[in-house]
């Protein structure tokens, strides 16, 4: 099991009112993606010929995050494609559910700027993490 990744909240995250803003939350959720993606794979993944491109991005908002909060994201496969696959992610801080997202990806060669299967390798490696 891969340990959640820990997200620091930085001043300029927080909107007038006080709390992280809406928008953020895409930007803490693509931070967990990419901590997610160098346990699965490593850090010598060749991401442009076997990346992927984000294609849909959601979050439900549960509670707001705050400056002090010391916030995890867990993420999770949903499920798998032959060219994408769907990721869930929960924000909790203290262990309680602040916010929970999804987003979709589709496996993209940037060399041949053309979309791939799912390597059989990153498949693999999703088995750490599959809801599936």
């Amino acid at each position: 099991m891969i340990q959640p990744a820990k997200i620091q909240v930085r001043f300029s995250d927080l909107d007038i009112l006080g709390h992280v803003n809406n928008n953020i939350y895409f930007s803490y959720f693509e931070m967990a993606r990419i901590y997610y993606f160098k346990q699965l794979v490593g850090e010598d993944w060749d991401w442009r010929r076997l990346g992927f491109v984000l294609v849909k991005n959601e979050i439900e908002y549960l509670q707001s995050v705050l400056m002090q909060h010391e916030p995890e994201i867990t993420v999770f496969l949903e499920a798998m494609g032959t060219k994408s696959f769907t990721l869930d992610y929960e924000l909790k801080v203290g262990g309680e559910l602040f916010a929970k997202g999804r987003s979709v990806q589709v496996c993209f060669d940037a060399t041949k700027n053309q979309t791939i299967p799912v390597p059989q390798e990153m498949r693999d490696a999703f088995a750490k993490i599959s809801r599936v």
